[in-house]
Protein backbone atom coordinates (compact mmCIF):
# COMPACT_ATOMS: atom_id res chain seq x y z
CA UNK A 1 0.00 0.00 0.00
CA UNK A 2 1.57 3.59 -1.03
CA UNK A 3 2.68 5.32 2.68
CA UNK A 4 0.70 8.43 1.44
CA UNK A 5 -2.67 6.10 1.56
CA UNK A 6 -1.60 4.35 5.02
CA UNK A 7 -0.77 7.85 6.55
CA UNK A 8 -4.32 9.33 5.27
CA UNK A 9 -5.63 6.34 7.26
CA UNK A 10 -3.01 7.25 10.37
CA UNK A 11 -4.84 10.41 10.32
CA UNK A 12 -8.57 9.29 10.29
CA UNK A 13 -7.34 7.41 13.35
CA UNK A 14 -5.91 10.35 15.31
CA UNK A 15 -9.02 12.18 14.54
CA UNK A 16 -10.70 9.63 17.21
CA UNK A 17 -11.68 12.17 20.11
CA UNK A 18 -10.14 9.92 23.01
CA UNK A 19 -12.26 11.31 25.81
CA UNK A 20 -15.57 9.92 23.88
CA UNK A 21 -13.71 6.90 23.02
CA UNK A 22 -12.71 5.87 26.65
CA UNK A 23 -16.65 7.02 27.71
CA UNK A 24 -17.99 4.46 24.92
CA UNK A 25 -15.11 1.37 26.41
CA UNK A 26 -16.35 2.08 30.00
CA UNK A 27 -20.51 1.77 28.70
CA UNK A 28 -19.21 -1.41 27.03
CA UNK A 29 -17.80 -2.65 30.53
CA UNK A 30 -21.14 -2.32 31.73
CA UNK A 31 -22.39 -4.68 29.21
CA UNK A 32 -20.38 -7.27 29.73
CA UNK A 33 -20.56 -7.24 33.52
CA UNK A 34 -24.56 -7.47 33.04
CA UNK A 35 -23.63 -10.31 30.66
CA UNK A 36 -21.55 -12.35 33.17
CA UNK A 37 -23.84 -11.93 35.59
CA UNK A 38 -26.51 -13.46 33.61
CA UNK A 39 -23.97 -16.32 32.68
CA UNK A 40 -23.72 -15.65 29.22
CA UNK A 41 -19.51 -15.58 29.28
CA UNK A 42 -20.15 -19.52 31.23
CA UNK A 43 -19.05 -22.76 29.33
CA UNK A 44 -19.52 -25.95 30.19
CA UNK A 45 -15.75 -26.76 30.51
CA UNK A 46 -12.29 -25.22 30.19
CA UNK A 47 -11.31 -24.50 26.49
CA UNK A 48 -7.48 -24.34 25.08
CA UNK A 49 -6.15 -21.97 21.71
CA UNK A 50 -2.74 -20.59 21.17
CA UNK A 51 -1.30 -17.85 19.35
CA UNK A 52 1.84 -18.35 17.42
CA UNK A 53 4.27 -15.96 16.11
CA UNK A 54 6.53 -16.23 13.69
CA UNK A 55 9.33 -14.49 11.65
CA UNK A 56 10.53 -15.16 8.09
CA UNK A 57 14.26 -15.72 6.59
CA UNK A 58 16.20 -16.59 3.54
CA UNK A 59 16.08 -19.96 3.12
CA UNK A 60 19.78 -20.16 2.50
CA UNK A 61 21.58 -18.15 4.88
CA UNK A 62 18.96 -16.92 7.59
CA UNK A 63 18.86 -13.13 6.85
CA UNK A 64 15.66 -11.66 7.35
CA UNK A 65 12.84 -11.47 4.66
CA UNK A 66 9.66 -9.26 4.32
CA UNK A 67 6.94 -11.44 3.66
CA UNK A 68 4.75 -10.53 0.93
CA UNK A 69 1.05 -9.49 2.05
CA UNK A 70 -0.18 -11.85 -0.56
CA UNK A 71 1.40 -14.60 0.72
CA UNK A 72 0.74 -14.49 3.99
CA UNK A 73 -3.28 -14.17 2.60
CA UNK A 74 -2.12 -17.54 0.71
CA UNK A 75 -0.93 -19.31 3.62
CA UNK A 76 -3.67 -18.08 5.95
CA UNK A 77 -1.42 -16.36 8.20
CA UNK A 78 -2.40 -12.75 10.09
CA UNK A 79 0.30 -9.80 9.50
CA UNK A 80 2.35 -8.78 12.87
CA UNK A 81 4.30 -5.63 13.56
CA UNK A 82 7.19 -6.11 11.09
CA UNK A 83 6.69 -6.82 7.61
CA UNK A 84 8.70 -9.66 8.31
CA UNK A 85 6.28 -11.45 10.82
CA UNK A 86 3.40 -13.95 10.66
CA UNK A 87 0.88 -15.25 12.89
CA UNK A 88 -0.97 -18.29 13.05
CA UNK A 89 -4.18 -18.54 15.73
CA UNK A 90 -5.85 -21.91 16.75
CA UNK A 91 -9.69 -22.49 16.67
CA UNK A 92 -10.52 -22.98 20.23
CA UNK A 93 -11.10 -26.50 21.65
CA UNK A 94 -12.01 -28.45 24.80
CA UNK A 95 -9.05 -29.61 27.51
CA UNK A 96 -9.05 -33.03 26.72
CA UNK A 97 -7.06 -35.43 24.98
CA UNK A 98 -8.63 -35.20 21.89
CA UNK A 99 -8.80 -31.03 22.14
CA UNK A 100 -5.02 -30.72 22.62
CA UNK A 101 -4.42 -32.79 20.07
CA UNK A 102 -6.38 -31.26 17.93
CA UNK A 103 -4.49 -28.14 18.73
CA UNK A 104 -1.16 -29.84 17.83
CA UNK A 105 -3.08 -31.03 14.72
CA UNK A 106 -4.00 -27.81 13.32
CA UNK A 107 -0.83 -26.12 14.21
CA UNK A 108 1.73 -28.77 12.10
CA UNK A 109 -0.96 -29.06 9.09
CA UNK A 110 -1.21 -25.21 8.81
CA UNK A 111 2.57 -24.73 9.59
CA UNK A 112 3.34 -27.63 7.07
CA UNK A 113 1.27 -25.88 4.17
CA UNK A 114 2.82 -22.64 4.90
CA UNK A 115 6.62 -23.95 4.71
CA UNK A 116 5.90 -25.61 1.28
CA UNK A 117 4.55 -22.06 0.15
CA UNK A 118 7.30 -20.14 1.13
CA UNK A 119 9.62 -22.51 0.19
CA UNK A 120 9.13 -21.79 -3.58
CA UNK A 121 9.91 -18.17 -2.38
CA UNK A 122 13.02 -19.41 -1.04
CA UNK A 123 12.03 -18.51 2.33
CA UNK A 124 11.46 -20.09 5.38
CA UNK A 125 9.51 -19.34 8.88
CA UNK A 126 11.71 -19.58 11.70
CA UNK A 127 9.93 -19.94 15.35
CA UNK A 128 12.66 -18.18 17.85
CA UNK A 129 11.97 -15.36 20.14
CA UNK A 130 14.15 -12.82 18.41
CA UNK A 131 15.74 -12.50 15.56
CA UNK A 132 19.63 -11.72 15.05
CA UNK A 133 20.63 -11.73 11.89
CA UNK A 134 19.11 -8.24 9.54
CA UNK A 135 18.07 -8.62 5.88
CA UNK A 136 21.21 -8.95 3.24
CA UNK A 137 22.93 -5.61 3.14
CA UNK A 138 20.93 -3.95 6.04
CA UNK A 139 22.09 -3.36 9.21
CA UNK A 140 19.58 -4.00 12.43
CA UNK A 141 19.83 -0.27 13.70
CA UNK A 142 18.62 0.83 10.14
CA UNK A 143 16.05 -1.90 9.36
CA UNK A 144 14.06 -1.01 13.20
CA UNK A 145 14.46 2.69 13.33
CA UNK A 146 14.21 3.80 9.03
CA UNK A 147 10.96 5.76 8.54
CA UNK A 148 9.56 8.76 6.44
CA UNK A 149 7.25 11.48 7.30
CA UNK A 150 4.50 12.56 5.19
CA UNK A 151 2.43 15.70 4.71
CA UNK A 152 -1.77 14.94 4.28
CA UNK A 153 -4.80 16.78 4.11
CA UNK A 154 -6.56 17.19 8.14
CA UNK A 155 -8.73 20.06 8.38
CA UNK A 156 -8.67 19.90 12.08
CA UNK A 157 -4.81 20.64 12.04
CA UNK A 158 -3.41 23.95 11.64
CA UNK A 159 -3.20 25.03 8.20
CA UNK A 160 -5.28 21.88 7.08
CA UNK A 161 -2.03 19.81 6.68
CA UNK A 162 -0.42 17.19 9.53
CA UNK A 163 2.68 15.01 9.24
CA UNK A 164 2.77 11.64 9.50
CA UNK A 165 5.81 9.82 10.64
CA UNK A 166 5.73 5.84 9.01
CA UNK A 167 7.99 3.50 9.83
CA UNK A 168 9.47 1.94 6.70
CA UNK A 169 9.44 -1.64 7.45
CA UNK A 170 6.10 -1.93 9.78
CA UNK A 171 2.99 -3.61 8.31
CA UNK A 172 0.23 -1.30 6.95
CA UNK A 173 -1.83 -1.24 10.43
CA UNK A 174 -2.84 2.30 10.98
CA UNK A 175 -2.70 1.41 14.83
CA UNK A 176 0.71 0.66 14.98
CA UNK A 177 1.41 3.76 12.86
CA UNK A 178 -0.87 6.23 15.07
CA UNK A 179 1.17 5.58 18.21
CA UNK A 180 4.47 7.40 16.85
CA UNK A 181 2.00 10.40 15.44
CA UNK A 182 -1.04 10.31 18.24
CA UNK A 183 -0.51 13.45 21.01
CA UNK A 184 0.16 10.81 23.38
CA UNK A 185 2.87 9.31 21.45
CA UNK A 186 5.52 9.86 24.93
CA UNK A 187 3.69 7.17 26.47
CA UNK A 188 5.53 4.82 24.39
CA UNK A 189 9.41 4.67 24.80
CA UNK A 190 10.01 3.77 21.66
CA UNK A 191 13.52 2.40 22.34
CA UNK A 192 15.09 -0.45 23.72
CA UNK A 193 17.33 -1.01 26.59
CA UNK A 194 18.84 -3.84 27.90
CA UNK A 195 22.69 -4.47 28.96
CA UNK A 196 24.79 -3.07 26.64
CA UNK A 197 22.53 -2.09 24.12
CA UNK A 198 20.31 1.22 23.65
CA UNK A 199 18.48 2.26 20.55
CA UNK A 200 15.99 5.24 19.85
CA UNK A 201 13.24 5.10 17.35
CA UNK A 202 10.74 7.59 16.11
CA UNK A 203 8.05 4.87 15.93
CA UNK A 204 7.32 0.96 17.86
CA UNK A 205 9.20 -0.16 15.08
CA UNK A 206 12.25 -1.99 17.70
CA UNK A 207 9.00 -4.37 18.87
CA UNK A 208 8.62 -6.09 15.95
CA UNK A 209 12.62 -7.78 17.05
CA UNK A 210 10.40 -10.16 19.26
CA UNK A 211 8.03 -13.30 18.72
CA UNK A 212 5.86 -15.41 20.91
CA UNK A 213 3.62 -17.95 21.71
CA UNK A 214 0.37 -17.32 23.79
CA UNK A 215 -1.77 -20.00 25.33
CA UNK A 216 -4.89 -19.12 25.99
CA UNK A 217 -7.51 -20.69 28.88
CA UNK A 218 -11.11 -19.73 28.56
CA UNK A 219 -12.30 -21.01 32.37
CA UNK A 220 -16.11 -22.84 32.91
CA UNK A 221 -17.43 -19.97 34.88
CA UNK A 222 -16.87 -16.61 34.37
CA UNK A 223 -17.15 -15.22 38.12
CA UNK A 224 -14.22 -17.90 38.73
CA UNK A 225 -11.53 -16.26 36.47
CA UNK A 226 -10.02 -13.98 39.91
CA UNK A 227 -9.09 -17.23 41.21
CA UNK A 228 -7.41 -18.79 37.95
CA UNK A 229 -6.02 -15.48 37.10
CA UNK A 230 -4.15 -14.90 40.47
CA UNK A 231 -2.53 -18.61 39.88
CA UNK A 232 -1.88 -17.46 36.85
CA UNK A 233 0.31 -15.03 37.90
CA UNK A 234 2.51 -17.24 40.00
CA UNK A 235 3.38 -19.67 37.40
CA UNK A 236 4.22 -16.99 35.16
CA UNK A 237 7.89 -17.02 36.23
CA UNK A 238 8.58 -20.69 36.42
CA UNK A 239 7.51 -20.84 33.25
CA UNK A 240 9.34 -18.70 31.76
CA UNK A 241 12.51 -19.34 33.55
CA UNK A 242 11.84 -22.78 31.46
CA UNK A 243 10.84 -21.17 28.01
CA UNK A 244 13.59 -18.13 27.52
CA UNK A 245 15.04 -18.19 24.23
CA UNK A 246 16.06 -14.61 23.33
CA UNK A 247 19.48 -13.90 25.16
CA UNK A 248 21.00 -11.99 22.01
CA UNK A 249 20.39 -8.93 19.92
CA UNK A 250 21.58 -8.23 16.32
CA UNK A 251 25.12 -7.79 16.72
CA UNK A 252 25.44 -4.52 15.74
CA UNK A 253 22.88 -3.46 18.57
CA UNK A 254 25.63 -3.60 21.01
CA UNK A 255 26.89 -0.05 22.00
CA UNK A 256 30.91 -0.99 21.87
CA UNK A 257 30.88 -3.99 23.68
CA UNK A 258 33.12 -6.84 24.04
CA UNK A 259 32.11 -10.31 23.14
CA UNK A 260 33.01 -11.46 26.93
CA UNK A 261 31.02 -8.44 28.44
CA UNK A 262 28.00 -9.53 26.16
CA UNK A 263 28.10 -12.90 27.70
CA UNK A 264 28.61 -12.10 30.89
CA UNK A 265 26.00 -9.43 30.70
CA UNK A 266 23.23 -10.31 29.04
CA UNK A 267 19.81 -12.01 29.93
CA UNK A 268 18.37 -15.13 28.84
CA UNK A 269 15.12 -13.39 27.33
CA UNK A 270 15.45 -9.99 26.22
CA UNK A 271 12.20 -9.89 24.73
CA UNK A 272 10.96 -9.33 27.81
CA UNK A 273 12.30 -5.71 28.29
CA UNK A 274 12.06 -4.90 24.89
CA UNK A 275 8.80 -5.37 24.78
CA UNK A 276 8.67 -3.06 28.08
CA UNK A 277 11.01 -0.42 26.67
CA UNK A 278 9.22 0.27 23.16
CA UNK A 279 6.16 0.65 24.68
CA UNK A 280 6.29 2.16 28.12
CA UNK A 281 7.42 5.97 28.85
CA UNK A 282 10.40 5.77 30.75
CA UNK A 283 9.65 8.81 32.86
CA UNK A 284 6.19 7.58 33.93
CA UNK A 285 5.42 4.60 36.48
CA UNK A 286 4.63 0.96 35.88
CA UNK A 287 4.20 1.57 32.33
CA UNK A 288 1.13 -0.37 30.02
CA UNK A 289 3.49 -3.36 29.63
CA UNK A 290 3.99 -4.69 33.25
CA UNK A 291 3.18 -7.45 35.40
CA UNK A 292 -0.21 -7.48 36.34
CA UNK A 293 -1.91 -7.15 39.75
CA UNK A 294 -3.92 -9.62 41.81
CA UNK A 295 -8.09 -9.85 40.75
CA UNK A 296 -10.51 -9.69 43.17
CA UNK A 297 -13.15 -9.69 41.23
CA UNK A 298 -14.15 -10.32 37.66
CA UNK A 299 -15.51 -7.02 37.55
CA UNK A 300 -12.20 -5.45 38.44
CA UNK A 301 -10.26 -7.52 35.57
CA UNK A 302 -13.43 -5.93 33.29
CA UNK A 303 -12.77 -2.59 34.76
CA UNK A 304 -9.12 -2.66 34.40
CA UNK A 305 -9.58 -2.92 30.89
CA UNK A 306 -12.04 -0.05 30.13
CA UNK A 307 -10.29 2.21 32.41
CA UNK A 308 -6.65 1.17 31.09
CA UNK A 309 -4.82 4.40 29.46
CA UNK A 310 -5.73 4.79 26.08
CA UNK A 311 -2.67 5.26 24.10
CA UNK A 312 -4.66 5.08 20.48
CA UNK A 313 -8.12 5.58 20.57
CA UNK A 314 -9.27 3.49 17.13
CA UNK A 315 -12.15 4.04 14.56
CA UNK A 316 -14.95 1.66 15.45
CA UNK A 317 -17.44 0.23 12.90
CA UNK A 318 -20.51 -1.69 14.07
CA UNK A 319 -20.14 -5.29 13.05
CA UNK A 320 -22.29 -8.47 13.75
CA UNK A 321 -20.51 -10.40 15.82
CA UNK A 322 -21.34 -11.06 19.53
CA UNK A 323 -18.37 -9.23 20.56
CA UNK A 324 -19.46 -5.76 18.82
CA UNK A 325 -21.87 -5.41 21.41
CA UNK A 326 -19.16 -3.94 23.23
CA UNK A 327 -17.12 -3.01 20.15
CA UNK A 328 -15.21 0.03 21.90
CA UNK A 329 -14.06 -2.00 24.80
CA UNK A 330 -12.69 -4.99 22.22
CA UNK A 331 -10.91 -2.12 20.22
CA UNK A 332 -9.60 -1.10 23.84
CA UNK A 333 -8.19 -4.44 24.89
CA UNK A 334 -5.68 -4.83 21.98
CA UNK A 335 -3.36 -2.04 23.35
CA UNK A 336 -4.13 -3.40 27.25
CA UNK A 337 -0.38 -4.75 27.53
CA UNK A 338 -0.06 -7.43 30.71
CA UNK A 339 2.18 -10.05 30.36
CA UNK A 340 -1.37 -12.49 32.20
CA UNK A 341 -4.06 -10.46 30.99
CA UNK A 342 -7.76 -11.04 30.88
CA UNK A 343 -9.97 -11.53 27.64
CA UNK A 344 -13.79 -11.32 27.16
CA UNK A 345 -15.45 -11.34 23.89
CA UNK A 346 -16.79 -14.50 20.92
CA UNK A 347 -18.02 -13.69 17.93
CA UNK A 348 -21.09 -15.55 18.60
CA UNK A 349 -23.58 -15.38 22.14
CA UNK A 350 -22.81 -18.96 22.34
CA UNK A 351 -19.22 -18.88 21.69
CA UNK A 352 -18.79 -15.86 24.31
CA UNK A 353 -16.08 -16.74 26.87
CA UNK A 354 -14.17 -15.08 29.82
CA UNK A 355 -10.27 -16.62 29.36
CA UNK A 356 -6.47 -16.01 30.42
CA UNK A 357 -4.33 -14.83 27.60
CA UNK A 358 -0.55 -15.83 29.01
CA UNK A 359 1.91 -13.84 27.38
CA UNK A 360 5.77 -14.57 28.76
CA UNK A 361 6.69 -17.22 26.96
CA UNK A 362 8.89 -16.75 23.61
CA UNK A 363 8.64 -18.91 20.32
CA UNK A 364 9.66 -21.98 21.07
CA UNK A 365 12.06 -24.38 18.80
CA UNK A 366 9.50 -26.48 17.73
CA UNK A 367 5.35 -27.56 17.40
CA UNK A 368 6.00 -30.14 20.10
CA UNK A 369 7.51 -27.30 22.85
CA UNK A 370 4.89 -24.63 21.96
CA UNK A 371 2.15 -27.18 22.75
CA UNK A 372 4.03 -28.70 25.91
CA UNK A 373 3.77 -25.23 27.18
CA UNK A 374 -0.03 -24.75 26.31
CA UNK A 375 -0.52 -28.36 28.39
CA UNK A 376 1.78 -27.56 31.03
CA UNK A 377 -0.28 -23.72 31.55
CA UNK A 378 -3.67 -25.74 31.19
CA UNK A 379 -2.71 -28.48 33.45
CA UNK A 380 -1.71 -25.99 36.22
CA UNK A 381 -4.54 -23.79 35.98
CA UNK A 382 -6.96 -26.86 36.34
CA UNK A 383 -4.73 -28.73 39.44
CA UNK A 384 -3.95 -25.84 41.25
CA UNK A 385 -7.48 -23.79 41.27
CA UNK A 386 -9.12 -27.67 41.98
CA UNK A 387 -6.85 -28.72 44.71
CA UNK A 388 -6.22 -25.33 46.24
CA UNK A 389 -2.63 -25.55 46.08
CA UNK A 390 -1.07 -23.40 48.76
CA UNK A 391 0.96 -21.08 46.05
CA UNK A 392 -1.92 -19.08 46.49
CA UNK A 393 -0.19 -17.52 49.07
CA UNK A 394 2.53 -16.30 47.86
CA UNK A 395 2.83 -12.54 48.41
CA UNK A 396 2.28 -10.92 44.90
CA UNK A 397 5.88 -8.77 45.10
CA UNK A 398 7.57 -12.06 45.15
CA UNK A 399 5.75 -13.66 42.60
CA UNK A 400 6.69 -9.93 40.56
CA UNK A 401 10.05 -10.51 41.21
CA UNK A 402 10.44 -13.98 40.79
CA UNK A 403 9.12 -13.35 37.21
CA UNK A 404 11.57 -10.63 36.11
CA UNK A 405 14.54 -12.71 37.90
CA UNK A 406 13.75 -15.63 35.39
CA UNK A 407 14.09 -12.98 32.23
CA UNK A 408 17.63 -12.39 33.83
CA UNK A 409 18.64 -15.96 34.96
CA UNK A 410 16.58 -17.77 33.37
CA UNK A 411 16.55 -21.67 35.42
CA UNK A 412 19.38 -20.66 36.72
CA UNK A 413 17.54 -18.02 38.82
CA UNK A 414 16.32 -18.31 42.38
CA UNK A 415 12.80 -18.09 41.75
CA UNK A 416 10.61 -18.50 45.45
CA UNK A 417 7.97 -21.20 45.09
CA UNK A 418 5.23 -22.61 47.64
CA UNK A 419 5.53 -26.60 47.60
CA UNK A 420 1.86 -28.91 47.89
CA UNK A 421 2.84 -29.42 51.25
CA UNK A 422 3.28 -25.07 52.01
CA UNK A 423 6.82 -25.20 52.24
CA UNK A 424 8.84 -22.22 50.84
CA UNK A 425 11.37 -23.13 48.56
CA UNK A 426 14.28 -22.08 45.83
CA UNK A 427 15.02 -25.42 45.20
CA UNK A 428 14.84 -25.47 40.85
CA UNK A 429 14.14 -28.86 40.95
CA UNK A 430 11.71 -29.31 44.15
CA UNK A 431 10.34 -26.33 42.02
CA UNK A 432 9.53 -28.36 39.30
CA UNK A 433 8.91 -31.56 40.52
CA UNK A 434 5.82 -29.72 42.52
CA UNK A 435 5.13 -27.85 39.46
CA UNK A 436 4.65 -30.27 36.71
CA UNK A 437 3.43 -33.13 39.08
CA UNK A 438 0.66 -30.47 39.16
CA UNK A 439 0.47 -29.93 35.52
CA UNK A 440 0.05 -33.76 34.73
CA UNK A 441 -2.68 -33.96 37.60
CA UNK A 442 -4.88 -31.38 36.19
CA UNK A 443 -4.30 -32.82 32.57
CA UNK A 444 -5.64 -36.77 34.21
CA UNK A 445 -8.43 -34.80 35.18
CA UNK A 446 -9.52 -33.98 32.27
CA UNK A 447 -9.23 -37.60 30.92
CA UNK A 448 -6.18 -37.44 29.33
CA UNK A 449 -4.21 -40.96 30.70
CA UNK A 450 -1.02 -40.45 32.35
CA UNK A 451 1.41 -41.87 29.64
CA UNK A 452 -0.88 -38.71 27.25
CA UNK A 453 0.04 -36.55 30.02
CA UNK A 454 4.05 -37.70 30.47
CA UNK A 455 4.28 -36.85 26.93
CA UNK A 456 2.69 -33.44 26.65
CA UNK A 457 5.34 -32.34 29.63
CA UNK A 458 8.27 -34.85 28.53
CA UNK A 459 10.01 -31.56 26.61
CA UNK A 460 9.57 -29.57 29.71
CA UNK A 461 10.71 -32.27 32.14
CA UNK A 462 13.60 -32.93 30.41
CA UNK A 463 14.66 -29.26 30.29
CA UNK A 464 14.27 -29.73 34.20
CA UNK A 465 16.75 -32.75 34.61
CA UNK A 466 19.16 -31.20 32.00
CA UNK A 467 19.01 -27.70 33.37
CA UNK A 468 18.84 -26.60 29.52
CA UNK A 469 16.65 -23.94 27.90
CA UNK A 470 16.78 -22.84 24.59
CA UNK A 471 18.80 -19.37 25.71
CA UNK A 472 20.97 -21.70 27.70
CA UNK A 473 21.84 -23.68 24.03
CA UNK A 474 22.44 -20.20 21.86
CA UNK A 475 24.71 -18.82 25.35
CA UNK A 476 26.77 -22.25 24.96
CA UNK A 477 26.73 -21.95 20.96
CA UNK A 478 28.37 -18.51 21.21
CA UNK A 479 30.67 -18.77 23.71
CA UNK A 480 32.02 -21.71 22.31
CA UNK A 481 32.55 -19.92 19.07
CA UNK A 482 33.97 -17.36 20.85
CA UNK A 483 36.29 -19.17 23.00
CA UNK A 484 37.35 -21.05 19.56
CA UNK A 485 38.42 -17.11 17.92
CA UNK A 486 35.13 -15.36 16.14
CA UNK A 487 34.13 -12.28 16.74
CA UNK A 488 30.64 -11.26 18.20
CA UNK A 489 28.95 -11.09 15.22
CA UNK A 490 30.15 -14.11 13.66
CA UNK A 491 29.55 -15.89 16.94
CA UNK A 492 25.76 -14.79 16.92
CA UNK A 493 25.26 -15.32 13.30
CA UNK A 494 26.72 -18.81 13.80
CA UNK A 495 24.78 -19.81 16.41
CA UNK A 496 21.42 -18.14 14.54
CA UNK A 497 22.06 -20.82 11.67
CA UNK A 498 22.77 -23.64 14.00
CA UNK A 499 19.43 -22.77 15.10
CA UNK A 500 17.60 -22.78 12.53
CA UNK A 501 19.27 -25.93 10.93
CA UNK A 502 18.14 -28.02 14.14
CA UNK A 503 14.77 -26.54 13.74
CA UNK A 504 14.78 -27.33 10.19
CA UNK A 505 15.29 -31.05 11.46
CA UNK A 506 12.71 -31.23 14.19
CA UNK A 507 10.32 -28.56 13.99
CA UNK A 508 7.20 -30.36 12.97
CA UNK A 509 8.02 -34.25 14.80
CA UNK A 510 10.68 -33.44 17.63
CA UNK A 511 11.44 -30.93 20.23
CA UNK A 512 14.06 -29.11 21.38
CA UNK A 513 14.87 -32.50 23.57
CA UNK A 514 16.39 -34.40 20.59
CA UNK A 515 18.96 -31.11 20.62
CA UNK A 516 20.09 -31.68 24.13
CA UNK A 517 23.60 -33.39 24.57
CA UNK A 518 24.31 -31.82 20.73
Amino acid sequence: MPSGDLAARVTDVLSVDADGYREHAEADAEVIKDAIEDGVFDNPQAIVGLEYEFYAIKDDDATLRRVPRRLLELIGFEKELGLHNAEMTTSPQPLNGHGLAAQESEVKARLQTALKVTESERMRLVSDGLWTIPPEGEDATTYLTDSVERTVEDEAAEGGERSVRVATNMSDSARYHAMANTDQADVAGMRIEAPNVSLQADTVMPESLITSIQPHYQVAHAPDLPTYFNYAVRTAAPLLALGVNSPFFPADLYDDATAEDVLADGWMEHRISVFETVLNDPNTGEGKVRFPQDLDSVEEAVDRIATDDTMVPMPVEAGERFDDQFPHFRRKHGTYWRWVRPVFGGPTRSAANARIEFRPIPAQPTVRDSVSFLAAFAGLLESLVRLEHPVHELDWQTARENFYAAMRGGLEADIVWITNDGKETTDTLALYEDLLAHAEDGLTSRGLTEEQAAKYLYPLRRRVRQQLTPARWKHDQVRSAVDDGADLETAIETMQRAYVRRQRETLLEGSFADWIGD
